[in-house]
């Protein structure tokens, strides 16, 4: 694994997003660093369907005067969540990471980005300091920086997949064919 060089979101002490492309290590590097957080995971069938039914309930996942850090990973897929998010925090106070691939498709719905509540941070594929002395510059430009490609026994078979399961599915959702 290897230490990632993203901004410092807790010099703020404010909620933020926390976007990039899937497989970046986002929950990762969460999970990692955040140790004493409420984790939602919204890929998760029980969190997202009682979530979606019922945004309101978010708050039951929340024990009285909690004063942490609360993850909510994945959070375009019940982007209605976002207007409880903006009510706890000017509730409760209460402090979120939300998790997410894509900014862009959050503002195409036209959902609440929490304006001024909220800090928006990004984390890219692994950068050559990052990788320190296991960067080669041939090897990067045939499969690129994505962490598991380096986890990876066969990184060309694991490229072709990602392409072929993630962009293309990004592409045709966001109509750009």
């Amino acid at each position: 694994m290897y230490s990632r060089l993203l901004k410092n979101p807790l010099t703020a002490n404010q909620s933020f997003f926390l976007f990039g492309p899937r497989g970046v290590g986002k929950t990762t590097w969460l999970k990692q660093n955040f140790l004493n957080a409420i984790y939602i995971d919204l890929l998760d069938a029980n969190y997202y369907q009682r979530l979606m039914a019922s945004p309101q309930r978010l708050s039951e996942y929340i024990p009285p005067n909690f004063d942490d850090w609360i993850i909510l990973d994945e959070i375009q897929k019940i982007p209605d969540l976002l207007n409880e998010v903006h009510r706890l925090i000017e509730n409760k106070k209460y402090k979120f990471i939300l998790t997410g691939s894509s900014a862009r498709s959050l503002r195409k719905k036209g959902v609440n980005l929490l304006a001024g509540r909220a800090l928006t941070y990004y984390m890219f594929p692994l950068t050559v300091a990052e990788l320190g002395q296991d960067f080669q510059l041939k090897t990067s430009l045939l499969y690129g920086h994505l962490p598991k490609r380096f986890e990876s026994n066969k990184p060309q078979d694991f490229l072709s997949s990602y392409v072929q399961t993630y962009l293309r599915e990004e592409i045709l959702q966001e109509g750009l064919t």
